[in-house]
């Protein structure tokens, strides 16, 4: 985007702003081929555009092409109007926006709309991560219904033990006053909170000589000999200057509520996901609606999710 054209601030203002189907065409091609279009097959220059179809055909290689080719958007029968306003809410709605309130707000079908919600976590997903070093907050979590709002069929099944049984594991990692200034998150779902699924984790995220917070989990016993460690016992107390992990706490208060008052219901093979959006709101909170949309909108190029593989009929997503 040119510094002198003024991105919508709210999400009325987008609506309107990406209701012109050619204003949402100009937004995406911009985004997309800031010095001029190109084929995304042959990367030839200057194609001709085909105004009644709203599509570029290359001059080399004489293929057809549309600005979705390429994005999230891809093979989407649904147009930009749709899909603009839908990321502005997936990444604007503190608390996240379910596909229910998507379909009824867009216009569209609850499974397009659920379709919709998870390209867009796609777009969000962020590909590689600097290592976290400074002072690092550690703390895990789990993810998963209370027993006792199950049904008795339910519960038998999915409850087979105390504390964390029938519940998804979930690590998280937090780096205090980051490199803007800010604390940034990274989750990521794990198949335990044991000694040897942790220590790997904590190895490839945190620069070695961090400071590291943890509470008194037995499965961070042994990060002295790489860090500088401080545990922090929440049976005595949940602060002792900066040792602590509310931080961390603040960020996992936050992920479930979204999860239990938005979507109510997560499975665990998707949670990843929603792990991805909750992460890119909370490292994006102190941008302008305006500024997290644009830099969510960057993400929609060279990422594309199918039907197949989302519901875990097909070999995996590309990115």
């Amino acid at each position: 985007m040119d510094s002198n054209e003024r991105l919508p601030e709210t999400l009325t203002e987008a609506i309107r702003f990406f209701t012109d189907a050619d204003v949402c065409l100009a937004f995406v091609a911009k985004l997309r081929w800031p010095n001029g279009v190109t084929c995304p097959r042959c990367a030839a220059p200057e194609p001709m555009f085909l105004s009644t179809r709203r599509l570029w055909k290359c001059r080399g290689c004489k293929k057809q092409f549309s600005v979705k080719v390429g994005t999230i958007f891809e093979d989407s029968p649904l147009g930009l109007d749709k899909w603009l306003p839908a990321l502005w809410m997936v990444v604007n709605c503190k608390n996240g926006i379910s596909s229910y309130e998507m379909a009824r707000a867009l216009g569209v079908t609850q499974k397009s709309a659920w379709f919709m919600n998870h390209r867009i976590r796609l777009a969000v997903q962020e590909g590689t991560f600097e290592p976290m070093s400074g002072e690092v907050e550690i703390d895990e979590t789990f993810i998963g219904g209370k027993a006792r709002n199950m049904h008795k069929a339910e519960r038998e099944r999915k409850i087979t033990g105390t504390g964390g049984m029938g519940k998804t594991a979930v690590m998280g990692l937090l780096e205090r006053h980051g490199s803007d200034g800010h604390s940034k998150v990274r989750a990521k779902v794990v198949p335990n909170v044991r000694r040897s699924t942790l220590r790997p984790e904590i190895q490839e995220n945190v620069t070695e000589g961090s400071e590291v917070f943890t509470d008194a989990l037995k499965s961070y016993a042994d990060l002295s000999d790489a860090y500088t460690h401080a545990v922090i016992d929440h049976a005595e107390c949940y602060a002792k200057g900066k040792v602590h992990t509310n931080g961390l706490e603040n960020f996992w208060s936050l992920l479930k509520r979204s999860i239990k008052g938005t979507y109510v219901s997560v499975e665990p093979f998707h949670l990843f996901r929603y792990l991805d959006e909750q992460s890119f709101r909370f490292n994006t909170r102190k941008l302008s609606d305006g500024m997290r949309f644009l830099g969510a909108a960057v993400g929609i190029i060279g990422k594309r999710l199918t039907y197949d593989a989302l519901t875990g009929k097909g070999e995996g997503q590309t990115t």
